[in-house]
């Protein structure tokens, strides 16, 4: 009997958990007050979308989950860095993050910085540790994760996010910020997986636009999600977009069109993968994580 899609990504959730546990060090190692804002932050809850989407492609590449788990767990390191620094006062200034304080809150601004510099230094660590016995694919891995995440990526588009508030929604700017916050990541996510698995270059070419487009297509439902959902439903604080003045898709193209487009992009996403997911995971994770929330 095939496992529901809610079994698969538990028990990808569950792989994820254990391991970036033992990746962190010990509740008792010092400077206590760092790997404890380390911890609070990196197991905060979150269903871990990106690197079950790295385990996911690794498998649909013809890999195994073990052979992802490095990679995975590094992306989501590098994830939650940003989460830490993008709450911060200096830039988004959330009291709330996944139902619980933010790590500035909880702790202070500095332990806040450091804890994120700590996060995002140990996801390379990982990833490069995971690869070496193939040096090669490692640093072909690492390459992809520090681009994605740096400013070309991850990083430029938030200084694009916030040098737009207050700004008039424009298309093509909402474009770039949207994919290179959210898109450049979650793109990484699927090619970590797909070199994971061994996919040759034609399938990562794949891989890659699935990820750009579910990864746009998720900002844009968080979006409208900002305008939908209660604090309580979004773990963080509702309405924060529109109180800042941010650019987001509701507010260039309404409500209705902003959905349409989030339809459109996964449609797209799952036509462009459909020749490797041949057990149809990706398409099932594109659809469960997205569209139950539209």
């Amino acid at each position: 009997m095939t496992m529901s899609i809610e079994g698969y990504l538990e028990n990808l959730r569950k792989m994820v958990e254990v391991a970036l546990d033992g990746f962190l060090p010990s509740s008792e190692s010092r400077p206590q007050r760092l790997v404890s804002a380390m911890r609070h932050s990196l197991f905060a809850g979150g269903k871990r979308i990106r690197p079950v989407l790295v385990i996911a492609a690794a498998e649909a590449a013809g890999g195994s989950g073990e052979e992802a788990i490095g990679p995975a767990c590094a992306i989501e390191l590098v994830h939650t860095y940003s989460l830490i620094h993008d709450d911060l006062p200096a830039m988004d200034d959330d009291d709330f993050r996944r139902g619980r304080p933010t790590c500035h809150k909880a702790f202070d601004e500095g332990t806040a910085i450091l804890a994120g510099d700590a996060l995002l230094t140990l996801g390379f660590e990982v990833l490069a540790q995971s690869q070496r016995e193939d040096p090669g694919k490692g640093l072909q891995m690492i390459g992809e994760l520090s681009g994605a995440a740096g400013w070309k990526g991850m990083v430029g588009g938030q200084q694009e996010d916030m040098d737009s508030e207050g700004a008039v929604p424009e298309a093509d700017a909402l474009q770039y910020i949207h994919t290179h916050k959210t898109g450049a990541l979650i793109g990484c996510s699927l090619v970590l997986g797909g070199l994971a698995g061994g996919a040759d270059a034609q399938s990562l070419a794949h891989f890659r636009r699935f990820g750009e487009n579910i990864g746009l297509a998720f900002q844009i439902v968080d979006d409208i999600l900002d305008v939908t959902a209660t604090t309580g439903e979004m773990g963080k604080d509702q309405g924060s977009d529109a109180a800042r003045g941010k650019m987001t898709y509701p507010a260039l193209f309404g409500l209705s069109k902003a959905r349409s487009m989030a339809l459109e992009l996964i449609d797209k996403a799952k036509e462009d993968i459909s020749r490797l997911d041949r057990e149809g995971r990706l398409a099932q994770i594109a659809d469960y994580i997205l569209l139950r929330r539209l």
